[in-house]
């Protein structure tokens, strides 16, 4: 079976979550049997492979996924999309449900997910499929702390956070939770996808701020910051449920996760909630995050290695040749 991926031209200007996960299908899916090539615009190729799958419902892709109909194809999307009845305002809810009507199956990452997304579009339930989100087998893998410490010349405690620098990640309401924790340093590892978010950001943090700039996310080091770190906070508007923090919690960080979108389906009752909208539920959180033992985040209910998590989808390319 032969499976085109593609997504936005911008997507991997600023890599976040989504385009991890595009990768990681992409390296881990020949295990199961599935061939996939990258989408090329210079020699596209379409009518080589037996389904496309398109990753984002950014503005713009219904074109392409319109295309890829028009020419008899199967058609999977990756919606990477939280919204509810009062954030739909902030989308191009007519253009996502129009690409989201042209899939013959919409991918999202946990089973709340594909209940909220069938509600919102008025879209039949089976047209939704839930592939969990996964991590490498490495970030099971103990690394020393001091790779990072030596490396960033950091060596007092401090609270992590990895994530692209923008609103949605909510580093700044994370800034003002922190100075609850004053002899405790906040490190932010990401891209700055928001220029004049990030420089707030730094502005108000001073110098309990420590910006490590982007990692690799196959390096080391990334590991090691945490191994190194007193817990891990990801305080997002939303998260489905946010790749860094799966990671982190395979390398058995203390974690403090935001509760809006889909953490709960992942996280249950192992790691630390918070309020994205409450600087004090977010201080609380890193307390409470900070009283676990460490290594206790680490607990698993299930195998969530990208090769374990991707056998559905496997069957759900299988499923659409047979129609």
């Amino acid at each position: 079976m032969k499976v085109l991926f593609a997504t936005y031209p911008m997507a991997f200007h600023t890599p976040g979550g989504g385009e991890i996960q595009l990768l990681a299908y992409h390296k881990h899916l020949p295990a199961h049997g599935v061939e996939v090539t990258l989408f090329d615009p210079w020699r596209p190729r379409f009518l080589e492979h037996d389904v496309v799958h398109f990753f984002s419902c950014v503005g713009g892709s219904v074109h392409f996924c319109n295309f890829v109909k028009q020419l008899g194809l199967p058609l999977v999307v990756s919606s990477s999309l939280w919204v509810t009845e009062e954030t739909k305002h902030l989308y191009p809810i007519g253009e996502i449900h129009h690409q989201f009507s042209l899939a013959d199956r919409v991918v999202a990452n946990s089973e709340i997910e594909c209940d909220t997304l069938a509600r919102i579009f008025d879209l039949p339930r089976e047209k939704f499929v839930s592939v969990l989100n996964g991590v490498e087998q490495s970030f099971y893998e103990p690394v020393p702390a001091e790779l990072f410490r030596h490396e960033s010349g950091i060596e007092g405690r401090f609270i992590l956070n990895v994530g692209n620098i923008e609103p949605r990640k909510n580093q700044l309401a994370l800034i003002r939770a922190m100075k609850s924790f004053p002899e405790l340093k906040l490190v932010l590892i990401g891209h700055q996808r928001d220029p004049e978010y990030a420089k707030a950001c730094f502005a108000e943090g001073g110098e309990q701020v420590v910006y490590a700039g982007t990692l690799p996310h196959d390096s080391p080091l990334l590991r090691s910051a945490y191994a190194a770190c007193e817990a891990f906070v990801l305080p997002s508007t939303l998260e489905t449920p946010g790749l860094a923090a799966l990671e982190a919690h395979a390398a058995g960080a203390r974690i403090a996760v935001t509760k809006v979108g889909s953490t709960e389906e992942y996280f249950a009752q192992h790691v630390a909630y918070l309020d994205p909208s409450d600087v004090d539920s977010i201080a609380g959180s890193i307390h409470a995050a900070l009283t676990q033992p460490r290594g206790a985040a680490a607990i698993q209910t299930q195998d969530l290695t990208w090769r374990a998590v991707l056998s559905p989808l496997k069957d759900l390319y299988e499923s659409l040749l047979t129609k």
